[in-house]
């Protein structure tokens, strides 16, 4: 759940996949082509033209009030994101925390009698909450410029912010600070990054080195080797990549999500820590916002989506360290300071089939052991 800056909602267990596959196996709900939900006891809804942008914020306006789930003020900096709206727009605005899988099935079932409006959830979880039928679209004026990965074709789904996995370095214990796999694979220093049998965030720095040597999301292969060859020479730390370890100087060097890191060093001490996105490669992934198909404030919903993918919801992002989706952002240079040179992305890339991803995860955790614990000295 995310109750810290350091956004353990990323971190999710291992259950995570399960949890999608078994959202996705409950669900008797069907899309058409349109994204039109159907299923349940609920009729389609007729198709109706688009409203406006000007429409959506004047019907805003008198619903008066938005809920969300899942979107704390300490997340992602969304607290400059409700402000926002509750000065811009006169809605109010409480949120219930939750994680995404809770999220989609509290819009289930509550659909006689919902009481939220929108929800964020992990990627991997938006098209399990159209396959439920629980999502209404919504493109925003700002669709073109999503990434294709980023979105759902209809607008069911539409990311807000990205997160990448990244290096951070102990300047202090690290004379020079790595910013490649090579670097790491010829350092003298242990590097750490979690439990891969237990947390979603080091099974994606797996798949990160898989990527950087040629792998994918069905092919973890040589991810395991990187980790493995690490694990021969000594160097896998077993320390967890928590804020307090870092702190302490438990972690030399460490792979987390470029938020996480940022935050660590913002929080500790930015001179202490150093954060790169390695050379070769990396992974991206993203956080969407589902609007509920029985929100009792639906038009509050859309106009919120709006206002996150607007320069202004982008930018009150990045000040909670996560990277804008929209490549066209001017961010404020006090803001920009703070985060990764946008030129050390290139070669991160998305995963592209989740349901691939799935499988894998859930064969990682026995790879792991069989062939890197067991050579860990």
């Amino acid at each position: 759940m995310a109750t810290s800056s350091t956004w353990n909602k990323w971190l999710g267990g291992a259950l995570a996949g399960t949890m999608v596959v078994a959202l996705a196996a409950c669900s008797t709900t069907t899309t058409n082509g349109s994204g039109t939900s159907q299923g349940g006891n609920s009729a389609a809804p007729a198709e109706e033209k688009p409203l406006t942008k000007e429409e959506v914020e004047a019907k805003a306006k008198q619903e008066g009030e938005v809920i969300s789930v899942g979107m704390p003020d300490s997340w992602a900096n969304w607290k400059d994101t409700w402000n926002d709206i509750g000065t811009k727009y006169g809605l109010k605005h409480t949120d219930t925390d939750m994680s995404s899988a809770e999220e989609i099935a509290k819009f289930d079932a509550e659909k006689n009698n919902p009481t939220a409006d929108i929800g964020d959830v992990g990627i991997a979880f938006g098209p399990v909450a159209v396959e439920k039928g629980v999502t209404q679209p919504y493109k925003t004026s700002y669709f073109d410029e999503i990434p294709d990965w980023a979105k759902d074709k209809d607008g069911n789904w539409i990311v807000g912010y990205q997160g990448t996995i990244s290096i951070i370095s102990n300047k202090e214990l690290v004379k020079n600070p790595p910013k490649s796999w090579a670097d790491l694979k010829n350092g003298t220093y242990k590097v750490a990054i979690g439990d891969v049998q237990k947390a979603a965030q080091a099974q994606m720095v797996v798949l990160a080195a898989a990527m950087a040597f040629g792998g994918d999301e069905k092919n973890i292969q040589p991810g395991i080797d990187f980790f493995a060859d690490l694990a021969k020479q000594g160097r896998l730390s077993s320390a967890e990549v928590k804020t307090a370890n870092f702190e302490k100087g438990e972690v030399e060097v460490g792979l987390l999500w470029d938020f996480n890191s940022l935050g660590y060093r913002d929080q500790i001490d930015p001179k202490r820590f150093e954060v790169a996105i390695p050379q070769e490669g990396s992974v991206v992934s993203g956080y969407a916002t589902i609007i509920n198909k029985y929100a009792p404030h639906p038009n509050a919903a859309k106009l919120t989506r709006e206002y996150i993918l607007s320069d202004a919801g982008q930018i009150n992002l990045a000040k909670g360290f996560a990277r804008p989706i929209r490549d066209s952002v001017k961010l404020p240079d006090d803001v920009s300071s703070k985060l990764i040179p946008k030129e050390q992305y290139t070669n991160a890339k998305p995963i592209k089939n989740y349901k691939d991803w799935e499988e894998t995860a859930k064969k990682l955790p026995q790879l792991w052991q069989e062939q890197v614990l067991v050579n860990v000295k």
